[in-house]
Formats: C-alpha cells, structure tokens, sequence
C-alpha cells in the first residue's frame, strides 16, 4: 500500500506503482486543483490533505510513502531561502513526521535540482567536523545544504539512503528539468541494501528499522508492515551516492530507457497538429520534439491557444500525461491546470530514476555473491 505527500497531480505515485506495483491508500494535497485532479482519478482513494494538521497514527498503515515537497524556497527560481521553519520548503519537516509516525518500508522523495544548493536551517550545525568543512573567513561550519539536511532526517529516524538528480531530457522529454530523487528504507544492522519483495538483495525481510520512541505506544494501533521486523537497532549513514548524468544521456544511441505510458492516440480538438513537418515550426527545438513524440507515440498538441497563450495541452504533453489527465478534469481553471503542471514530476524521470535507486540499493556489497 502506498501513502503519498504533497501528492499533486500524481506523478511521483504512478512511478512508483509502474515500478514496484502496489494500490494507492491515500493521498494528502490540500491544493483545491490537485485535490480536484485526485478526485477525478482515484475517487475512492481518501484525501488527508493538509500534512500539518494529519494525525498519521490514526491514517491507514502503507509500505511505501511518496513525498515531492513544496520546492519554491528551494528552487532555482524561487526565493532560495531555503529549507527553513516557515518557507514552504519547510514542509520537508511534516514530511519527516510523518516518516517517524508511519515507518514505511520505503520511502520515496523528489524535488528540484535547488537542493543540491539551496541552505538549510540547523541552527550552528554544520556539514561535518572536520577543517575542510569551514568557513575560511569565519572559521564557522559551512552552512548545511537543503540535501544534506532531508539525508541527515532521514539517517536520524534510522533509515539508510541513496540519491541521484536525473534530467527529464535523460528519459527522452523535449526539455531538461533535472529533478534530485531520493530512496530511503530502514536501516539493518548486517548492511545498508534494501531488500524488498521481487527485487535482488537479502530476500528474507525488508530492513529493520531503529526502535523509535513512538513506537511502543502505537503497537496497538496498527501492525507492522509486511515483513518489516518490529525490532533491531541499525546505525543509518544516510549515504549520497548520487551525481548528475553524463552530458550525452544516449551515446552512440544505445538508449535502454522504456516510456512508463503506453502509446496513446492522438487528441482531436486539442489543438492544431504539431508534430515536426506539421503546422507549427518548431525552428531548433524540432529533434528534441520529434523525439518526445517518437517516445509518447504521438504528436504535439499546439504550444498555443487560440488567444495566443501558453496551451496546457501542450503543457501536458510536455510532462509525458495521458491525454487529459489534468485538461479533462472538470471545471479546473486554465490557471490551476498550468499550476498543477508547473508543479508535478515526469512519470517516465521520476520511474527511471527509481529503477536506478533501486539497482543500487540492491546491489551486493564488495566482496559479496548476490543472492
């Protein structure tokens, strides 16, 4: 079962159901357009929305938690205050809340490419202790980045990490995006791999998480997950073994990458047919179209409407939707359409990078024979 944070449109979730399987337990936007879009898919599927205010002890137990955090005081375009108490990327905190008080057996998180950059709020903690991480001027520790901090949480309430920031480009999208991915699982006293139902790695039972302080009280409450050991003690490291691809995402052309979305049909009346050759010139962003067309399995809708503004068609199809999947919803604003994709993550980027996280958590460790 998956719960899913600051769930948007839902591309986090349908990147980790492509992947891994599973059912959407319930979700958690108190945005009245993404509320309204979650409505229109899963209308069984309850809404916790605001996650400040949720009682998680009280919510349906998941296995998987999905969480794309607020990302405009991190983000490259935003205010880059950072993660801080009060900023929207200060959300992060709820989200680890509901970590704490949940203790799935994954967790899953995306958000911009800023935090990587962007500071956060620890008061004098720094990145480590050692001189190479001071302020020559000040002699202070290095001010903690956005990163750092949600890694550092998560080694906290005992879960073990890998991360990586993947381009949308990478999977064959007509722009770049980078987007920072984030795979979290408790953490298990013989060894940091993820074990979990299907994949490689220690195949007996997930990791056992560290025994928190909530946990006694809340037994009664709700059952562990399956598989998941009540007990044992791990030291989480929270490693970050991640980087930024390399600049050519297709050498020689020998892409592996396969779209998460079936190709679909072309949507009569959404616009004029654009695909290259069509009636839009596309002047040099032709290949990069053609390609993302090639991908979908169909044409791009027109950049623009009628008026002349920005077409959440298009919008859409840059973000590798279904057809109508937030353009259908009914009575959601041109606004609060753009808004919610402004927002969201790539389906295809979000599941590639999974599949990549995964790969490596899974992996044997040095000098050890996969099971």
């Amino acid at each position: 079962m998956i719960g899913s944070l600051c769930t948007g449109y839902g591309g986090l979730d349908m990147a980790a159901l492509s992947v891994l399987g599973g059912e959407l337990a319930w979700v958690a936007d108190p945005d009245p357009g993404a509320a309204a879009i979650l409505a229109y898919h899963h209308p069984t599927v309850p809404n916790h929305g605001d996650i400040t205010t949720a009682d998680w002890y009280e919510a349906e137990p998941v296995d998987m938690l999905t969480a794309g955090f607020p990302c405009q005081t991190v983000s490259l375009a935003g205010t880059r205050a950072g993660l801080v108490p009060g900023a929207a990327s200060g959300l992060w905190a709820e989200v680890a809340r509901a970590v704490r008080e949940l203790r799935p057996s994954l967790v899953v998180i995306e958000n911009v490419q800023g935090l990587l950059s962007a500071k956060a709020d620890r008061g004098d903690v720094g990145v480590g202790p050692g001189a190479q991480d001071l302020d020559e001027a000040t002699g202070r520790p290095l001010a903690l980045r956005a990163l750092g901090a949600v890694l550092g949480d998560l080694a906290g309430l005992g879960f073990d990490a890998e991360w990586t920031s993947m381009r949308a480009s990478d999977v064959g999208a007509a722009h770049q995006r980078t987007r920072v991915f984030v795979l979290a699982w408790p953490a298990h006293p013989e060894g940091p791999r993820l074990a979990w139902p299907g994949l490689p790695g220690r195949p007996a039972r997930h990791g056992a998480a560290a025994e928190d302080p909530d946990r006694a009280a809340r037994r009664e409450r709700r059952q562990p997950a399956p598989g998941q050991a009540e007990g044992g003690r791990a030291r989480a490291d929270a490693r970050g073994r991640g980087g930024t691809p390399a600049a050519d995402p297709d050498p020689g052309g020998r892409r592996t990458h396969q779209p998460l979305l079936r190709p679909g049909q072309p949507d009569p009346g959404r616009g004029p047919a654009a695909s290259p050759g069509g009636g839009t010139d596309w002047g040099p962003y032709a290949p990069a179209v053609r390609r993302w067309s090639a991908v979908l399995g169909r044409p791009a809708p027109g950049p623009t409407d009628a008026a002349g503004r920005l077409n959440p068609v298009f919008v859409e199809w840059m973000m590798g939707l279904p057809p109508g999947h937030v353009t259908d919803v009914p009575d959601l604003s041109r606004t609060a359409q753009l808004k919610a994709l402004g927002n969201g993550v790539l389906p295809d980027q979000a599941a590639a990078a999974l599949r990549l996280l995964l790969e490596r958590a899974t992996a044997p460790a040095a000098g050890e024979v996969a099971a």
